[in-house]
């Protein structure tokens, strides 16, 4: 069975052998672990990735095999990350004198004019994920979601777009709006930064 093709495996689960499921579960457990974590915190990640499989079972007879079964999954596990800051969103004050002279650096680099290739690239320091993370907590669902997407992971407008259930234009549009919004946050920290560095 662990040979067969996914589609096989599906018909077998959903025609009573429901145990087949284990296969799926297996063969996809670190891809979904991998997705999750791009998008919730560490500490979610396990229950998260629980709580999609149990989508996907529940999902299975939706299922039309009109494209693979790995990108049907990661359209599974992207929605639930999107409905985790929908129904969960917390803003998240993470207090000014916890901001290292790493953190400031960083700040001014992302507001610079020099700042898109260092925004729209994963690979950054440490501190500057804690700021960027600071910074995601104050926007909406939709507007984490679009950033995470095309900014972080670098996705295709039209894949965010199958991705999130949305049309192409209404990914572009949030998108322009979503990314001014974070850089209106960013400036704003860094304004506060130099009032802090001024009366210090």
């Amino acid at each position: 069975m662990n040979g067969q093709h996914d589609n096989e495996i599906i018909r077998s689960i959903l025609s009573g052998n429901a145990d087949d499921f284990e296969i799926i579960l297996k063969r996809y457990d670190a891809y979904v672990f991998s997705i999750v974590a791009k998008h919730l915190p560490p500490e979610m990640v396990e229950e998260a990735a629980h709580e999609i499989f149990i989508r996907i079972y529940k999902s299975l007879p939706s299922y039309r095999a009109e494209s693979p079964f790995k990108y049907w999954i990661s359209k599974i596990s992207v929605r639930y990350c999107y409905d985790y800051w929908r129904e969960r969103y917390k803003s998240r004050e993470m207090p000014m004198a916890s901001l290292t002279e790493e953190h400031s650096k960083w700040v001014e680099t992302i507001v610079s004019e020099q700042s898109q290739e260092t925004f729209e690239k994963e690979e950054v320091l440490k501190e500057s994920r804690e700021i960027l993370r600071w910074a995601l907590d104050k926007l909406t669902a939709e507007e984490r979601m679009v950033i995470t997407l095309l900014y972080l992971e670098e996705m295709p407008v039209k894949e965010a777009a199958e991705q999130l259930g949305w049309s192409t234009i209404n990914v572009k549009v949030r998108a322009h709006r979503s990314r001014k919004k974070l850089r209106k946050i960013i400036s704003a920290l860094l304004d506060k930064e130099g009032d802090l560095n001024e009366n210090a």
